[in-house]
Formats: structure tokens, sequence, C-alpha cells
């Protein structure tokens, strides 16, 4: 029961294995060592549970090759800013001697040097990284799903799923790296044709601490009571649709800014646009039908500091307490947004409102449409 030096049996890689199992792990086993993984990685992955995956963690960026001494004395740069970098991305910190990084880990170092030559302080390299960390984070995980549902059905032993899994990760993999630069490429580009830099701006060298912006918060009414009554998978597919219907609700210069379950917020430098675009948002998930949750909104404007492409300020925190006052299908504006708005809606007095974290009252408007219609 060994391959490459290493018995399996005796090192413990089948404990807790019988039958068709053991039979299935041993065959995955026979075929790592076989390609070189060393038992300090087997042990470490059949103790987290991970081995099925390691064949496709060596396709994709290659086996583990240094060290972080060694990355270090490669590109140029401290351990102390590899493993601040990795802090950054979400990624875990092994010690300095595990022979754990790969030869992306050495050229995203690499780069770091690039960027601090272009002048890029290292604080500011950080949260970039900080910011793709977070949301490649997430990518990666879809397409991990996406990976298993290519492959995965029943009665698949492991050994085969591991294989089957690898082969579609080696397909993917070489796809991703361009599709994530265009995609990247277009956004820089749309934020170029939107993103002003006034006279005042200009003057001073820096960009403002803060600035006037409207903010819009839909949620789904009843979500959290309704997962308690349907499975999760239900919940996920309502939070992909609200997630749609924001994006298509999302018209320029109105913004998505983020989804965070069953609420989603939007941002826009003049509030009507925004008050059209969570009006189409309350109006998309009426013509869901019964089976998908009212949405209620709230809008509020004043200067707000955006950071990470995120946005924080009073106006943001406002937006969140109108929105949990508001009645299902209805959204609610504050005074300030009714004001600048002018008279291509129509509002009625909601009265004054006590919102929680809002010391005085706060005086609401429901908007509506000129017209069912328009």
């Amino acid at each position: 029961m060994s391959e490459e030096g290493i018995d399996f049996e005796r090192d413990g890689l089948l404990d807790g294995l019988d039958g068709a199992e053991r039979g299935e792990r041993l065959a995955l086993l026979r075929e790592l060592a076989g390609e070189g993984v060393p038992l300090e990685e087997l042990r470490r992955h059949t103790d987290e549970g991970t081995i099925m995956f390691l064949l496709a963690e060596r396709v994709i960026g290659g086996p583990h090759r240094y060290t972080a001494d060694e990355i270090a004395e490669l590109s140029g740069e401290s351990v102390e800013f590899l493993l601040a970098a990795r802090r950054a991305m979400g990624l875990p910190l092994p010690g300095s001697q595990e022979r754990v990084y790969i030869d992306a880990d050495l050229e995203a170092t690499r780069m770091a040097a690039v960027f601090k030559a272009a002048g890029v302080s290292e604080q500011d390299s950080l949260e970039v990284l900080r910011i793709l960390g977070r949301g490649l984070s997430q990518s990666a995980e879809a397409i991990r799903t996406l990976g298993m549902r290519l492959v995965l059905e029943p009665g698949v032993s492991e050994d085969e799923l591991a294989r089957r899994f690898a082969g579609t990760a080696a397909q993917l993999t070489p796809m991703l790296g361009p599709l994530i630069t265009n995609l990247l490429t277009l956004h820089l580009r749309q934020m170029a044709d939107t993103e002003a830099i006034d006279a005042a701006e200009r003057i001073r060298g820096r960009l403002p601490g803060s600035r006037e912006i409207t903010v819009c918060f839909a949620d789904l009414v009843g979500f959290t009571r309704l997962g308690e009554e349907v499975p999760a998978d239900e919940l996920s597919r309502l939070a992909i649709r609200l997630e749609e219907m924001a994006v298509e609700a999302a018209r320029q210069p109105v913004r998505l800014v983020k989804t965070i379950g069953d609420a989603a917020m939007l941002t826009s430098p003049e509030p009507a646009p925004l008050i059209d675009a969570a009006l189409r948002l309350i109006e998309a998930a009426d013509a869901e039908g019964e089976q998908f949750p009212q949405l209620r909104a709230g809008v509020t404007m004043g200067p707000a500091l955006s950071r990470a492409g995120d946005w924080f300020g009073q106006p943001v925190n406002l937006a969140s307490r109108v929105t949990q006052v508001a009645r299902p299908g209805s959204l609610l504006t504050e005074r300030a947004v009714r004001r600048n708005v002018g008279e291509d809606y129509r509002f009625s007095y909601a009265g004054e409102k006590r919102l929680r974290g809002v010391r005085e009252p706060v005086a609401l408007y429901r908007a509506r449409r000129l017209s069912a219609g328009s």
C-alpha cells in the first residue's frame, strides 16, 4: 500500500475508511503520490477534507515550490510585505519555512515592485489587493461551484470525480485571466467615462474627503421569516434574482454598489435617476408574481465618503433606516430628495418617523410616478 515511498495505511491516510470508500481513496492517493505530491501535503489535505480537490489545485498554478523567504529573495520584496499582501487578499498565512507558495505568488509579489516604481504607496497597494481579493474570492467560489456542477453525477467515485474536476479546471483556468482582465478594463473605462473632478478639486490637487451623493437601499420584505420556511437553495435563488433585477434597474448614472443577501444598495450623483431606478426595481419585484417577496426602498442624499467601491456616511445610514420603515411595494424619501427632484414625481407626506440611531424624527415622503404607465 505504498507509492513513492509512502505507506498510506501506516501514515494514517486511510483511517476510518473501509469498503468501496477505502478503495476509492487509495486509488486517489496513489495517483497523487505518482504526481509527486509529498506526504505532508497529502496528510494536510486528508485532515482538512480537501483531498479530492488536490489534483485540480496542482492544475491551477502548478505545485508548491517556494517558501516565504525564497519568494522574498527572488522578488526583492520583504517577507513582511508578502505576509501583509496575503493577509489583505484574505489568504492563509503559512510559516516562513513552509513550502506552500507557487509561481503565481512570485509573479504577484514582483508586480508590487512595479507598482512602487509607478509611485503607488505600500498602503494603497494593500488596499487594492484587499478589494480585489474580496471580489475574486467570491468569483473563485462561484467558478468552483460551476466546475463541480459540470462533473458531479450520481454514483461517481471519489477518484474519478477528482480526475473530472481537475480536467474541467484545466479547461477553464486558461480562460479566466483574459476574462478578468477584459472585465476590469471595461469597468475602468466606465469609471473614466462617469467620474467627475470639479475645479475646486483640481486646484487643491487631491480628491475630496466626501461628496454629495444620493443613496438607495431596497430590501425584500419578510426575507428573514421566509428563511425559516423554505430551503436554503430557494433563498439563494431569490437573492440572485434580486441582484439581476438591480443590475437591470441601474441605468446611468445610477450604479449598483452591492447586494447583501436580501438587500441592494444603489447610488447616483443626482436624485431623479435614482428615484426612477428604485421604482423600476419595486415594479420588477411586483412583476415576479406572488412567489417573489415585495420590495421596499428608501432614498436619501447628502455628503458621503467613497472608499474601495463602497460609500460611507450619514446618507448611507439614513437610507438603510428609512427602508426599514417603508411599506411593502413603496419608496420613501426624505425632504432633501423631494426638494431636489422637482416635479418629475408625485410625493405624498408619510409623516415624521423616529428611526433607529437617528436623534430627531425625520419627515418622510412616499414617491410615485406621475402616471402608472410612465
